[in-house]
């Protein structure tokens, strides 16, 4: 792996003056500088104590009991009379035992905590009964003490045919798209875009203990402590103060820990509060791909209209997104979808109808990248058609269609500063040397290469941010040091190190005087939750103003001291809900990826072998960070574009082991090579823009055009397996 940066020193809107002095080059000690990680030694080392390495004195175990079946009612729940069931063995929860609202609390109150007897399963893996014991052999010989019958009734599994709808958007510019005149060419195809598991490396967990005044302590593996504060205090009626949730180290998220661990933590409490003692409830890894949320899988179905010399008239797109059983975060998967279904250009007329539906399979979620990645696939394989139609090139295409700094985007949205389309393309073509002639002793394989430019914007959509007016705090102590107060979570991205970075760096002082609290909401305020690439530009932003205020008041008053900041929304910045016009971002950041592939055309085997990704990342707080980052995103993408393929089977997923559900390895990575364009954003901390989601967007449309660069095959359906190749070159004309 390698990284390159370059550092863009050009006059966007609003740094005319003097762009770069709000990046203060000549003052920082460690922005910008790869400082060792804060929590690197306790992780190499095994010091670092994850959700199943923590010991509770006394703490039971818990189980979920699920539904087997994908839709129904449930008829009957017999447990074994012959079986001790007495308290002081086994406990035993349903949803008769939940003080509050039987509802995991999130956009919809759909999805229940537990399902009731006479109730409806909407999908299999549904939980119905929570079961704890002292020892996982009683738990595993009590569940099989207990029997459910269902009625069952006939499930929804295909997308097209559901009748429940969860959301739609719809986004409107210009004329409409089939009156526009001078069209000379029309393009139409569709793609479909697959399931995908985070597989985060620690299974989700939580351990729950009950408290004097009657409240619950959770902790758990996540990356929204404020999620589960509010999802525990409906269920269970507790106060703030009642319900305590603290993040312990956590082994990744990519969305896979934003809202599920709300329903863990639930479950956990429920029995701990019945148990009367604490209670672990973590998966094993079986249960967590079973189980859990997944990207939404989807349809997208491009008509593009243009001259015959490539100018672009239209775009008429429309999305389809399964949802699952449950609603869970679709809405705002399918909102981000919608917006950057139009990908990184500048077109007078687009129409973009999107829906998302119910289906009977388990309920997806968030994902790294919340629908981009699904609409930027189809919209950059279109930029690919339309310029084989034309006979041009797909990089001379999207020169010419690129947005540049004052276009508008679909949303009308003027780009007024740091627009970085052309900086990333120059970047990566010129980081990539000419595709070397594949091995003669291999004559079955076949090699090219491909290219995808996307952008992604960083943080939460339209007035999201507004609304939540995410706060942190910091503290001057009497001891000479400083402390981050902020819910912004840790999960391997480095939160810890960069905001002690922005705060010294603000504060004038050595990072060894700077620490992070720990992520406690009976400590820390709510910064909103750690997604929407949005921590290290929105929440960063606040720990640096923070920090500045804290200079200015110690030179009048003495410590300790505490400063909050929360976000104020720029008065620049607009945006309408309901006709979806307006500002949708406060910025967007770049990538350019290139992709080479080999291709065996006797198995169908695609291999990854070199990865190149230019990304504008405002600038690099630490670039090493950074580089991981887009390492991370470009494998996961890697996976998905290729071999990480769920299969369904009656509602459930087929292939829910890690024997049989295939990722990358180290072995299967290809070389991938970073480069940083640093095109400064005026309202980010030193000029960062968040790029956690972003390398995730590119890979796979680039991975698609590399594999008809070397076979002739289009393939518009991901991942890639060799069966698909297989059968996309028997279709090819001889």
């Amino acid at each position: 792996m390698s990284c390159l940066r370059y550092r863009w020193r050009g006059r966007g809107a609003g740094l005319s003056a003097q762009p770069w002095k709000f990046l203060l080059l000549n003052m920082v000690t460690a922005v910008g500088r790869s400082v060792p990680r804060r929590d690197g030694a306790s992780k190499v080392t095994g010091e670092a104590r994850y959700t199943d390495d923590l010991v509770v004195a006394g703490a039971w175990y818990g189980k979920t009991i699920r539904s087997t079946i994908p839709r129904g009612t449930i008829r009957s729940i017999t447990l074994d009379p012959a079986y001790d069931w007495g308290g002081s063995r086994v406990v035993l929860v349903t949803a008769d035992d939940i003080p509050g609202d039987n509802v995991v609390d999130l956009i919809r109150d759909d999805q229940p905590v537990l399902a009731r007897q006479g109730g409806e399963i909407r999908h299999k893996e549904e939980p119905i009964l929570l079961l704890a014991a002292a020892d996982r052999s009683t738990l595993e010989e009590a569940a099989e003490h207990i029997r459910i019958e269902y009625v069952p009734a006939e499930p929804v599994f295909d997308p097209a045919q559901a009748s429940e709808v969860y959301t739609t958007i719809e986004i409107r510019k210009g004329d409409d798209v089939e009156a526009v005149e001078g069209v000379e060419v029309v393009v139409e195809r569709s793609f479909t875009v697959g399931l995908q598991e985070q597989l985060y490396i620690e299974p989700q967990g939580a351990i729950a203990s009950p408290t004097p005044d009657g409240g619950i302590t959770v902790i758990g593996s996540l990356q929204c402590p404020y999620y589960v504060h509010r999802a525990l205090k409906r269920a269970l009626k507790l106060t703030d103060q009642q319900a305590v949730v603290v993040q312990a180290e956590t082994g990744g998220g990519f969305g896979g820990k934003e809202e599920y661990p709300s329903m863990v933590a639930i479950h956990a409490a429920l029995l701990a509060r019945k148990a009367g003692r604490p209670v672990r409830l973590i998966y094993d890894r079986h249960e967590d791909l079973a189980a859990t949320t997944k990207r939404h899988p989807g349809v997208i179905t491009h008509r593009t209209g243009v001259k015959k010399d490539g100018t672009l008239l239209f775009q008429n797109i429309d999305i389809l997104l399964d949802g699952g059983g449950y609603c869970t975060l679709t809405p705002v998967v399918l909102s981000r979808a919608a917006i950057h279904a139009s990908g990184p250009y500048s077109c007078p007329n687009v129409r973009v109808r999107a829906r998302a539906v119910a289906t009977n399979t388990p309920p997806n979620g968030a994902f790294r990248g919340f629908g981009a990645p699904q609409s930027l696939f189809a919209a950059e394989l279109m930029v690919e058609h339309v310029a084989e139609r034309l006979g041009i090139s797909s990089v001379d295409l999207r020169r010419k269609w690129m947005l540049r700094l004052g276009d508008t985007t679909a949303t009308g949205q003027k780009l007024t500063e740091s627009v970085s389309s052309d900086l990333v393309l120059d970047a990566a073509l010129k980081a990539v040397p000419p595709v070397p002639p594949v091995s003669p002793s291999r004559p079955s394989v076949r090699r090219g290469r491909g290219l995808s430019l996307v952008f992604h914007g960083s943080g939460f959509t339209g007035s999201g941010e507004k609304k939540l007016s995410g706060t942190v705090a910091m503290e001057a102590l009497a001891d000479g040091t400083f402390q981050i107060l902020t819910a912004s979570t840790e999960i391997g991205q480095g939160t810890k190190t960069i905001f002690c970075q922005l705060a010294a760096d603000a504060l004038g002082v050595p990072m060894g005087r700077v620490t992070v609290a720990p992520q406690d909401t009976s400590l820390v305020p709510d910064s909103g939750p750690t997604v929407a690439s949005r921590t290290a530009m929105i929440v960063g932003r606040l720990v640096q103003e923070a920090a500045t205020e804290i200079t200015e008041r110690l030179k009048r008053e003495k410590a300790p001291l505490r400063v909050e900041k929360s976000y104020i929304q720029p008065d620049s910045l607009h945006w309408d809900e309901t006709t979806y016009r307006g500002d949708a971002y406060p910025i967007y950041a770049w990538a350019c990826t290139i992709a080479d592939v080999d291709v065996d055309v006797t198995t169908g085997a695609v291999r990854v072998t070199d990865l190149v990704t230019a990304v504008d990342c405002g600038k690099a707080l630490h670039p090493v960070l950074a580089e991981g980052q887009v390492e991370g995103g470009c494998l996961q993408a890697v996976g998905w574009a290729t071999i990480e393929e769920i299969k369904m089977k009656d509602g459930g997923y087929q292939n829910d082991r890690l024997a049989t559900y295939l990722i990358p390895t180290a072995l299967d990575a290809p070389n991938i090579r970073t480069i940083l364009v640093e095109n400064p954003y005026s309202r980010g901390p030193f000029g960062a823009k968040g790029i956690g989601e972003l390398p995730m967007d590119g890979p796979a449309p680039a991975i698609i055009a590399a594999i008809h660069d070397a076979t002739g095959v289009w393939l518009d359906e991901i991942p890639a397996t060799p069966e698909k190749v297989i059968a996309a070159l028997a279709r090819k004309p001889a």
